[in-house]
C-alpha cells in the first residue's frame, strides 16, 4: 500500500457507448459507484454536459441521488456543476436537499464553463459573458450553504457541504480567495517551474484565504488514469475516449465511445493524431508499477492531498479491472 494517506476518489463523466442504450450507460455508473465504495475510494463524482451524443450525465444532483440511495459510505458528488448554467439558489438547494437525506455523505464541486455550442448556451441562456460572474456567483452559493443569505436555502443544512472549484485560469483564485478546496487537472499540471512544483498548485496555496469551509489549502488533483495488466492493454483502455476527444475538436462533436485498436490509433489524421497524443501525455497509464511511479511523481510535484481519477473506458470489464488495481495502491 504506497499510498496510505492519499485518498483516491472517483469522476464518472457518464459516456455512452457505441451499441448501448444511454440508459445502460447512467445505469453503468451507479453499478461503477457500488464497485467503487466495496474498494475503498473515498467519493464518487459525477459531471454535467449538455446536448453531447456521447456523454448522457447531464444532471448531476439527479444522479447524485441515484448514486447514494445505492451507496451507503462512500462521499458522493458534482465534479462539476456548472454555475453559468444554474442560479445559485436553485444549486443551494439541490445540495441542501442531498446532504437533508444522505447527511455527511454530499459534496458540491462547481465549474466556470459554459454550453459547448452556441446553440446549447441559447437553451440553457447562459451566453458567453455568464462564466465573467463565476466568482461572484461562487460566493452567493456559499452564503446560502452557510445560511448568512438574505434567503434561507431550505431544507436548512446543518452539516457543512464541503465545496470544490474545479480550476482553470482564474478558477484557482477563486478558490484560494474563497477558502475552498481546488481541483486540478489536465494542461495545468503538465506545467512545471524549474524546481518541479504546479505553477498553479503554487498560486492557489500562496493566495488561499482561510474560511469558515476550510482553515488550510486543499488540492485535489484529476487525472485521466487507466491501469491493466500489460502497458499496451492500458494504452487501448483510453484510446476510445482520446479518439472522441479529437473529433470533439476537430469535427465540433464528442460522439460514443466506440473500440479502437492501437492499428487504428496509428492511422487517424495527423491532426486528430496529434490531439489524442496530448490526451495521452496528461493522461497516467500502463501496469500496476508504472502507474505507481508515475502517481509518484505527481504527488510529489503537487503535495496533492487527493487524486481524482476520470477517465472512461468503452470496455467495463477493463474499466472494472483498472478500478480494482489501482485500489491495491491505497485500500
Amino acid at each position: 500500500m504506497p499510498f496510505p494517506t492519499t485518498r483516491f476518489s472517483i469522476l464518472d463523466r457518464a459516456n455512452a457507448r457505441r451499441g448501448s442504450s444511454e440508459a445502460d450507460a447512467l445505469g453503468a455508473v451507479v453499478e461503477r459507484a457500488e464497485r467503487a465504495e466495496a474498494l475503498g475510494y473515498h467519493r464518487f463524482w459525477v459531471a454535467e454536459h449538455h446536448g453531447v451524443p456521447g456523454i448522457v450525465g447531464s444532471a448531476p444532483a439527479v444522479l447524485m441521488a441515484a448514486i447514494a440511495a445505492r451507496t451507503g459510505t462512500i462521499r458522493v458528488g458534482s465534479g462539476g456543476i456548472m454555475l453559468p448554467n444554474h442560479q445559485p439558489l436553485v444549486v443551494a438547494e439541490q445540495a441542501a436537499t442531498l446532504a437533508a437525506l444522505h447527511p455527511g455523505r454530499i459534496d458540491l464541486g462547481v465549474g466556470r464553463s459554459i454550453g459547448f455550442t452556441s446553440a446549447v448556451r441559447d437553451a440553457l441562456r447562459s451566453g458567453e459573458e455568464a462564466s465573467d460572474r463565476f466568482e461572484a456567483d461562487v460566493l452567493e452559493l456559499l452564503a446560502y450553504l452557510s445560511g448568512s443569505a438574505a434567503i434561507t436555502a431550505r431544507p436548512r443544512n446543518h452539516s457543512a457541504t464541503p465545496v470544490f472549484v474545479l480550476a482553470t485560469g482564474a478558477g484557482v483564485q477563486t478558490a484560494a480567495r474563497a477558502g475552498l478546496g481546488v481541483v486540478i487537472g489536465g494542461p495545468a499540471l503538465s506545467r512545471r517551474n524549474s524546481n518541479g512544483t504546479i505553477p498553479a498548485v503554487e498560486q492557489y496555496r500562496a493566495h488561499f484565504r482561510p474560511s469558515a469551509w476550510r482553515d488550510t489549502p486543499f488540492v485535489m488533483v484529476s487525472a485521466d488514469i487507466a491501469v491493466a495488466d500489460t502497458s499496451e492493454a492500458a494504452l487501448e483502455q483510453l484510446l476510445p475516449e482520446a479518439h472522441a476527444m479529437a473529433m470533439a475538436r476537430t469535427r465540433g462533436e464528442f460522439p460514443p465511445l466506440e473500440p479502437m485498436a492501437r492499428g487504428e490509433y496509428a492511422s487517424v489524421s495527423a491532426r486528430e493524431k496529434k490531439l489524442m497524443d496530448d490526451f495521452l501525455a496528461t493522461s497516467v497509464h500502463g501496469t500496476l508499477p508504472e502507474v505507481e511511479r508515475r502517481l509518484e511523481q505527481l504527488l510529489s510535484g503537487t503535495g496533492a492531498d487527493e487524486v481524482l481519477v476520470s477517465g472512461g473506458a468503452y470496455d467495463q470489464g477493463a474499466q472494472r479491472r483498472s478500478d480494482e488495481l489501482l485500489a491495491a495502491l491505497f485500500a
